[in-house]
């Protein structure tokens, strides 16, 4: 079986190479990422067969996935943009022309099945503890732009699929590893917060009132994606571990004090203030997207045969040692001497 991956060098892809390399039935893996490697490069990116550098936001990327995708079985699609968070033409097209290019390329590569990574953010706000299985409306949420631009993947796979693809959609919880230290840090957080600071003790925690989370670890998801890739599997899937995250937990992950609990009119007005002052990486969308995520019945993917290995508490302290360790490499490459030579594409060396 021939597997192509994109996005395949970020949090997720990491993970799922991971995975794919264990697998015996898939005997070739074709990496796509906007920065391919160019010298030899340890594992898990030595499970691809075949690099393949594509701007999936790139006006002729359609044309190169194409390419990259003839004689393909399955492709997983993974690539996805956080940041630039104030720049919301170059996040829609990464995130919603991209995902039309992959597939638009899929239909014309004659690939029988596809695997979209969705996201608990698609869903419609839920402000209850009730499990929503699949069925829940993918409506997203309008203040925040990643659960719009999920909504919209959403309408586009539901036109594909009605002109006969197969397809399938993964809805996850946040997704933490080890590895993506880095990477969560350069997204989230940015250069003013003290990473190594959350290895603890911390004084206090500030938790904004009503908030709990749901996560999932990046292994445990990426089993997932490779059970439905390989099962041929179609539809929605909620991924996310059994329990679920609150105050006290994050706390004693983060070897807090106590919790502050926070009024969340007053915190989101200082966080709009603090993004668009440039100071926060992330703006108040995030927040109300974290309240409101419905809590996800994860019934459909375990009749995959797939179970947690892993808790999200286990998760969250997996990630958070990997911040304060800066454990990975975030976007930097893996040697950052190299010359990187600029145009639409931009072939260097994975991160």
């Amino acid at each position: 079986m021939k597997i192509a991956v994109t996005g395949c060098t970020g949090n997720v892809g990491t993970a799922v190479l991971r995975r794919l390399a264990t697998q015996g039935t898939v005997g070739e893996v074709v990496g796509v990422a906007r920065r391919v490697p160019r010298a030899r490069v340890p594992a898990p990116y030595d499970t691809v067969r075949r690099w393949v550098a594509c701007d999936v936001g790139a006006p002729d990327a359609e044309d190169r996935l194409a390419r990259a995708f003839d004689g393909v079985d399955a492709v997983v699609h993974l690539a996805w943009a956080i940041q630039p968070s104030h720049d919301r033409d170059a996040l829609r097209a990464t995130n919603v022309a991209g995902t039309e290019a992959v597939l638009r390329a899929v239909e014309r590569a004659g690939v029988p099945h596809v695997v979209v990574a969705s996201s608990v953010g698609a869903y419609a706000a839920a402000h209850d503890d009730v499990p929503r299985a699949e069925h829940w409306p993918a409506t997203g949420l309008a203040s925040s732009s990643y659960s719009t631009d999920k909504a919209a993947v959403e309408e586009l796979l539901d036109a594909a699929v009605a002109r006969g693809l197969a397809a399938a959609r993964v809805r996850s919880a946040l997704v933490f590893q080890r590895d993506a230290g880095a990477e969560v840090g350069r997204l989230f957080l940015g250069p003013l917060v003290p990473k190594r600071a959350l290895g603890g003790p911390l004084p206090v925690l500030p938790w904004p009132a009503g908030l709990r989370l749901q996560a999932v670890h990046a292994d445990d998801l990426a089993d997932a994606y490779v059970r439905i890739a390989l099962q041929r599997a179609e539809g929605a899937f909620n991924v996310a571990a059994d329990d679920v995250l609150h105050a006290r937990d994050v706390a004693e992950v983060l070897r807090a004090r106590r919790v502050l609990e926070l009024p969340v009119t007053p915190l989101r007005t200082a966080l709009l203030a603090a993004w668009e002052a440039r100071l926060a990486v992330v703006g108040p969308g995030w927040l109300d997207m974290a309240l409101g995520a419905p809590l996800l019945d994860t019934t459909r993917v375990r009749e995959l045969g797939w179970r947690p290995t892993r808790t999200a508490r286990q998760a969250l302290a997996d990630v958070v040692d990997g911040l304060a360790d800066g454990a990975g490499t975030g976007s930097r490459p893996l040697h950052p001497r190299r010359r990187v030579l600029r145009g639409p594409l931009e072939p260097a060396v994975a991160p």
